[in-house]
Order: C-alpha cells, then sequence, then structure tokens
C-alpha cells in the first residue's frame, strides 16, 4: 500500500528508550514510511536529561519532550507507552493533533513499579485519565488488550511485533555435538538469564550465547566466570538488528525465560516469540499465557515445568531429545504455518488501517 505523501499525515513517535534498539518502534515507523507516511522518531538520544533518577528522569523527559512536540509541526502524536504519554497527550491537545497510544507494557504492573506503591499509585493515575482520552489505541498482545478494557473501558487493537518471514528461509545448521542455547535481548532482572548460565550444569554439550545488555549485565558476566564451565558461556553485548538476524538462525535452541514478577511480565508477548519463529529455532520458554499458547498451538518448542534453571535444563533435554532426529528440512518444514500466521507482513496491515482510520490531512510539514 502506497500512499500519496501530500495528502498523508505527518506522525511524530516518541519512547524514552534507545531507539537504536527498540526494535518495535523502527518497525513501525518503517512499515509507515514505506506506505508513504513522513515519520519523525524522537528517543532518549534527541531530548537531554540530566536526571537518570527514575521519577525526576521521567518528570524531567516528559517536560522537555512536551515543548520539543510543540515546537514540531505534525498531524499525528504517537506515544510509545505510558512514560511518554503525559507530554504527548498535553502537546496534542494544545495543537489539536491526534493522539495515539501504543502500550508495550501494563506501566504499573512492571517490577520495578510494582514494589513501589506511591510510584504505581501515579502511574495508575495518568493511565485512568489519559489512556480513555486517546484518538487510537494499540498493544503487543490480546492478553494486554483484555486487561486495558477490563480497567480502562477501552478497545485496543492488537498489533503484534513479529517478524517478516522469508520464504526461502535457508537450512538450519545442526551442531548435535555442541547445541547452542541462544538468550537475546535486555539482560534485566527477572530475564532468567541468570537460570540459564546455571544450567548449563546439567547440560554438558551445550554452549550458551548472550546477545543483548542491560541493568545486570555486569553482575551476570561476573557470575558466568565463577562457574566452572565459563568457557561455554559468551557474551556478545549490542548487536544491531542485521546482526542479530544473522546470528538467530544459527542456533539449535532459543531461551525466552520471565519470572513472574506481575501482571506485564505474565501478559506479555515477548519480541523474541516472533524471533525465533521467522528464524526457525525452537523454543523452551517459561509458560506465560501468550508465548504457551504459541508454542502448543504450533509444536515448535518446550515449555518450564517451574522457574529455575533445573527445569530449564530439563525443558532443554526434551526439546533436544526431540528435535535433534530431524534433518534440516524437517526442522524448517516445522516452522511452515507458524512463520506463514506469525508474519509481520500480515500483522502491519492492521497498524496502517488504524492510521487510515484517523483521516487526518497533512497540513504541517515537519
Amino acid at each position: 500500500m502506497v500512499l500519496n505523501t501530500e495528502t498523508q499525515p505527518r506522525i511524530v513517535m516518541a519512547v524514552t528508550n534507545d531507539l537504536a534498539t527498540d526494535r518495535r518502534v523502527q518497525r513501525h515507523a518503517a512499515t509507515l514510511r514505506s506506505a508513504g507516511y513522513a515519520v519523525l522518531l524522537l528517543g532518549r538520544g534527541d531530548l537531554y536529561v540530566r536526571s537518570s533518577r527514575s521519577f525526576r528522569f521521567y518528570a524531567e523527559y516528559n517536560l522537555r519532550l512536551f515543548f520539543r512536540l510543540l515546537r514540531t509541526g505534525c498531524d499525528i502524536v504517537w506515544a510509545n507507552d505510558s512514560d511518554t504519554l503525559p507530554a504527548c497527550w498535553l502537546a496534542a491537545r494544545l495543537k489539536r493533533r491526534r493522539l495515539v497510544l501504543d502500550a508495550h507494557e501494563i506501566f504499573p504492573e512492571l517490577p520495578e513499579v510494582v514494589g513501589r506503591k506511591h510510584v504505581q499509585r501515579v502511574w495508575r493515575i495518568i493511565n485512568r485519565m489519559l489512556i480513555p482520552r486517546c484518538d487510537a489505541l494499540l498493544t503487543v498482545c490480546q492478553s494486554f488488550a483484555d486487561y486495558y478494557r477490563e480497567q480502562h473501558g477501552v478497545d485496543m487493537q492488537v498489533v503484534r511485533n513479529l517478524q517478516p518471514t522469508d520464504p526461502l528461509l535457508p537450512p538450519l545448521p545442526h551442531t548435535a555435538e555442541h547445541p547452542v542455547l541462544l538468550y537475546q535481548g535486555a539482560v534485566n532482572v527477572g530475564r532468567g538469564v541468570d537460570w540459564a548460565i546455571d544450567a548449563l550444569e546439567w547440560l554438558p554439550q551445550c554452549r550458551l550465547v548472550v546477545a543483548g545488555t542491560g541493568d545486570v549485565i555486569g553482575k551476570m558476566r561476573d557470575y558466568a566466570a565463577s562457574k566452572p564451565w565459563a568457557d561455554r558461556v559468551q557474551f556478545l553485548g549490542r548487536l544491531s538488528v542485521e546482526t542479530l538476524e544473522t546470528l538467530t538462525p544459527q542456533a539449535d535452541i532459543g531461551l525466552l525465560m520471565l519470572e513472574d514478577r506481575g501482571l506485564s511480565y505474565r501478559l506479555t508477548l515477548p519480541n523474541r516469540v516472533g524471533d525465533f519463529v521467522a528464524a526457525g529455532v525452537p523454543i523452551v520458554a517459561s509458560p506465560m499465557p501468550e508465548t504457551a499458547a504459541i508454542v502448543q498451538k504450533y509444536g515448535i518448542g518446550e515449555l518450564l515445568d517451574a522457574p529455575g534453571p533445573r527445569p530449564l535444563a530439563d525443558a532443554v533435554q526434551r526439546l533436544l531429545l526431540r528435535w535433534s532426529p530431524l534433518g534440516p528440512q524437517e526442522r524448517l518444514a516445522a516452522f511452515d504455518q507458524p512463520r506463514r500466521d506469525l508474519d509481520w507482513n500480515r500483522e502491519q496491515q492492521r497498524l496502517l488501517s488504524l492510521v487510515q482510520s484517523l483521516h487526518v490531512r497533512n497540513q504541517y510539514p515537519l
């Protein structure tokens, strides 16, 4: 779908994190640009914020974002998550622009918020006041949409963060002697990287590759170095999207562990599900509802019986036992249906329909 850039809306997307690693925002922007929309992205690198403390950071960030949005001509202001919503909502109302909220998380239910009741109360108030006043709403999975309907009485369009799939995906490598377990994504508390390191005690034939960085990356490096099997753990740090897309198909198993640290973790559909499906890599995952539904429906992985490293090792062993006898073409064939169903090329139509439904003409060039 290619649209006339002279009559289509100009969009400003705002996010508080690093745009270089936010694949959902990048993917949405690329899709809209390919359809003829002009899209400007504003992230942490575009707004100088002095404070690094949580409350002060969000307050200062929203203040600076608000004034930047006032100076930026556009038709649609696009808030990515509740942490940009105050600035986006106020700027959109003052400038009489349409406002879109894309909820990647349930912000008051994030692990770093749940234990801080005053902070949680503030985010709940922000959501209750502003979410029903948005012109369009979307989120990453049906479980999130159900939550927002129950809590705020709103209907959110579900646009899952999936990868485009290539029907000519090359055959997967098979390393039966030394299977590669791949963890990719944020190395944060509650993501199970320590489980994966410990699980190698019961998986002497396996190697662990960690692609990503985060709040506990230093701690995890030190923890892995303290183990007798440290030589079987490799930390690659932050990788470009292109490098990660080349790396993922080389793995034998994709790891997707999440501790149940609140509703936002419990109900989410992690980006990595789409990444592993697109690459034809079987998954070992925590039994969170959205992930479990996909793994069980298509038979493309194993779920942990319980939290922790030993259940993770057991799930890896079960998957290796079931998967190892398959040849490259048989393994690819197992992903035929999920790759057809879980494809960004189909998912993006919902995104384009949502923007078209706003019926806004471009009047203010960026």
